[in-house]
Protein backbone atom coordinates (compact mmCIF):
# COMPACT_ATOMS: atom_id res chain seq x y z
CA UNK A 1 0.00 0.00 0.00
CA UNK A 2 1.35 3.24 -0.97
CA UNK A 3 0.81 6.12 1.68
CA UNK A 4 2.72 9.08 0.09
CA UNK A 5 0.18 11.71 -0.69
CA UNK A 6 0.46 13.20 -4.60
CA UNK A 7 -0.72 16.43 -4.24
CA UNK A 8 -3.76 17.77 -6.72
CA UNK A 9 -1.80 21.14 -7.00
CA UNK A 10 1.15 23.06 -5.92
CA UNK A 11 0.84 24.78 -2.38
CA UNK A 12 4.14 23.56 -1.19
CA UNK A 13 6.02 25.91 1.20
CA UNK A 14 9.73 25.62 2.54
CA UNK A 15 9.78 27.00 5.99
CA UNK A 16 13.59 28.30 5.67
CA UNK A 17 12.63 30.37 2.61
CA UNK A 18 10.07 32.17 4.61
CA UNK A 19 10.45 35.69 4.69
CA UNK A 20 9.98 36.82 8.44
CA UNK A 21 7.09 39.17 7.34
CA UNK A 22 5.66 36.21 5.62
CA UNK A 23 4.07 35.22 2.37
CA UNK A 24 1.25 34.91 0.85
CA UNK A 25 -0.11 31.88 -0.86
CA UNK A 26 -3.18 32.20 -3.46
CA UNK A 27 -4.88 28.66 -5.28
CA UNK A 28 -7.10 29.02 -8.32
CA UNK A 29 -7.69 25.52 -9.61
CA UNK A 30 -7.88 25.25 -13.33
CA UNK A 31 -10.43 23.04 -15.01
CA UNK A 32 -7.94 20.05 -15.02
CA UNK A 33 -7.12 20.55 -11.30
CA UNK A 34 -10.77 20.70 -10.13
CA UNK A 35 -12.00 17.93 -11.99
CA UNK A 36 -8.90 15.70 -9.94
CA UNK A 37 -10.35 17.53 -6.69
CA UNK A 38 -14.25 16.07 -7.69
CA UNK A 39 -12.42 13.00 -8.99
CA UNK A 40 -10.92 12.30 -5.59
CA UNK A 41 -14.01 13.75 -3.38
CA UNK A 42 -16.15 11.48 -5.18
CA UNK A 43 -18.19 14.72 -6.16
CA UNK A 44 -19.81 15.39 -9.87
CA UNK A 45 -17.96 18.59 -10.12
CA UNK A 46 -15.86 21.24 -8.92
CA UNK A 47 -16.92 24.50 -10.57
CA UNK A 48 -14.92 26.72 -8.32
CA UNK A 49 -11.90 26.13 -6.14
CA UNK A 50 -10.22 29.49 -4.86
CA UNK A 51 -7.94 29.63 -1.92
CA UNK A 52 -5.90 32.65 -0.38
CA UNK A 53 -3.39 32.13 2.56
CA UNK A 54 -0.79 33.96 4.91
CA UNK A 55 1.97 32.23 5.41
CA UNK A 56 4.01 33.52 8.90
CA UNK A 57 6.55 31.80 10.40
CA UNK A 58 5.85 30.41 13.87
CA UNK A 59 8.50 29.16 16.27
CA UNK A 60 10.27 26.97 13.77
CA UNK A 61 7.34 26.06 11.93
CA UNK A 62 4.73 28.33 10.31
CA UNK A 63 0.55 29.41 10.59
CA UNK A 64 -1.53 29.65 7.16
CA UNK A 65 -4.25 31.76 7.74
CA UNK A 66 -6.80 32.63 5.21
CA UNK A 67 -10.03 31.64 3.72
CA UNK A 68 -11.43 28.59 1.05
CA UNK A 69 -14.25 29.36 -1.14
CA UNK A 70 -15.12 26.73 -3.70
CA UNK A 71 -18.51 25.78 -5.43
CA UNK A 72 -19.44 21.94 -5.84
CA UNK A 73 -22.13 19.82 -7.51
CA UNK A 74 -22.84 15.93 -5.89
CA UNK A 75 -25.67 13.74 -6.59
CA UNK A 76 -28.73 14.08 -3.77
CA UNK A 77 -28.92 11.01 -1.75
CA UNK A 78 -32.58 11.12 -2.24
CA UNK A 79 -33.19 11.63 -5.94
CA UNK A 80 -29.67 11.57 -7.35
CA UNK A 81 -30.29 14.65 -8.64
CA UNK A 82 -27.77 17.30 -9.07
CA UNK A 83 -27.61 19.66 -6.06
CA UNK A 84 -25.04 22.71 -5.94
CA UNK A 85 -23.54 23.86 -2.63
CA UNK A 86 -20.90 27.37 -2.11
CA UNK A 87 -18.20 26.30 0.16
CA UNK A 88 -16.65 29.73 1.82
CA UNK A 89 -14.75 28.42 5.08
CA UNK A 90 -11.93 30.01 7.12
CA UNK A 91 -8.50 28.44 6.94
CA UNK A 92 -5.97 28.40 10.38
CA UNK A 93 -3.43 26.22 11.22
CA UNK A 94 -0.44 25.66 12.59
CA UNK A 95 2.73 23.80 11.65
CA UNK A 96 5.68 23.00 14.03
CA UNK A 97 8.35 20.99 13.59
CA UNK A 98 8.20 17.39 16.09
CA UNK A 99 10.17 18.53 19.77
CA UNK A 100 13.61 16.52 19.77
CA UNK A 101 13.44 13.35 21.65
CA UNK A 102 9.85 13.35 20.92
CA UNK A 103 8.70 9.47 20.41
CA UNK A 104 5.55 8.47 18.39
CA UNK A 105 3.44 6.68 20.70
CA UNK A 106 3.54 2.96 20.84
CA UNK A 107 0.61 1.27 19.17
CA UNK A 108 -1.84 0.19 21.21
CA UNK A 109 -0.48 3.09 23.69
CA UNK A 110 -3.13 6.02 25.33
CA UNK A 111 -2.53 8.94 24.27
CA UNK A 112 -4.19 12.20 26.24
CA UNK A 113 -5.82 14.82 23.90
CA UNK A 114 -7.35 17.93 25.57
CA UNK A 115 -10.56 18.44 23.76
CA UNK A 116 -11.09 21.95 25.65
CA UNK A 117 -7.80 23.25 24.77
CA UNK A 118 -7.08 25.15 21.24
CA UNK A 119 -7.00 23.66 18.16
CA UNK A 120 -3.39 21.38 18.72
CA UNK A 121 -0.75 22.30 15.81
CA UNK A 122 0.31 19.38 13.39
CA UNK A 123 3.48 18.49 13.78
CA UNK A 124 5.67 18.19 10.41
CA UNK A 125 9.08 16.62 9.85
CA UNK A 126 11.51 18.42 7.28
CA UNK A 127 12.15 21.82 5.73
CA UNK A 128 8.32 21.95 3.51
CA UNK A 129 4.52 22.27 4.32
CA UNK A 130 2.45 21.20 1.51
CA UNK A 131 -0.82 23.26 2.08
CA UNK A 132 -3.14 21.13 -0.48
CA UNK A 133 -3.71 18.47 1.79
CA UNK A 134 -4.93 21.11 4.15
CA UNK A 135 -6.97 23.05 1.71
CA UNK A 136 -8.72 19.59 0.40
CA UNK A 137 -9.26 18.82 3.83
CA UNK A 138 -11.07 21.75 4.58
CA UNK A 139 -13.15 20.98 1.36
CA UNK A 140 -13.56 17.83 2.70
CA UNK A 141 -15.02 18.62 6.24
CA UNK A 142 -17.45 21.28 4.59
CA UNK A 143 -18.92 19.32 2.14
CA UNK A 144 -23.05 18.56 3.11
CA UNK A 145 -22.73 14.59 3.51
CA UNK A 146 -26.51 14.30 3.27
CA UNK A 147 -27.03 16.32 0.46
CA UNK A 148 -30.50 16.95 -1.40
CA UNK A 149 -33.03 19.29 -2.74
CA UNK A 150 -34.80 22.07 -1.81
CA UNK A 151 -38.16 19.87 -0.20
CA UNK A 152 -36.93 17.15 -1.18
CA UNK A 153 -37.57 13.55 0.57
CA UNK A 154 -38.29 9.74 0.10
CA UNK A 155 -41.80 10.69 0.55
CA UNK A 156 -42.38 12.87 -2.60
CA UNK A 157 -40.84 10.29 -4.88
CA UNK A 158 -44.04 8.19 -4.52
CA UNK A 159 -42.11 5.24 -3.97
CA UNK A 160 -44.00 1.87 -2.11
CA UNK A 161 -41.72 1.78 0.70
CA UNK A 162 -43.43 -1.90 2.14
CA UNK A 163 -45.18 -0.40 5.00
CA UNK A 164 -48.53 -0.64 3.71
CA UNK A 165 -51.14 -4.06 3.31
CA UNK A 166 -48.47 -5.67 0.67
CA UNK A 167 -44.99 -5.28 2.38
CA UNK A 168 -43.16 -7.91 4.10
CA UNK A 169 -44.47 -7.38 7.63
CA UNK A 170 -47.91 -7.48 6.17
CA UNK A 171 -46.57 -10.82 4.88
CA UNK A 172 -45.15 -12.21 7.98
CA UNK A 173 -48.78 -10.91 9.76
CA UNK A 174 -50.69 -13.17 7.67
CA UNK A 175 -48.15 -15.90 8.98
CA UNK A 176 -48.80 -15.75 12.40
CA UNK A 177 -52.43 -15.52 11.94
CA UNK A 178 -52.67 -18.38 10.18
CA UNK A 179 -50.29 -20.42 12.62
CA UNK A 180 -52.79 -19.25 15.79
CA UNK A 181 -55.78 -20.70 14.45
Amino acid sequence: MNDHFEPLFDAVVRIDKLPAAGRSVSVDADEKTRAAIATAMKLTSVQRFVANLSVVPLRGGLRAQGRLQASITQPSIVSFEPVSQDIDEEVDRVFLPVPHGHQAPAPGSEVFIDLEDDDFPDHIDGPEVDLSALLIETLALAIDPYPRREGEDVASLDVDLGNGEGGAFAALARLKDKGEN
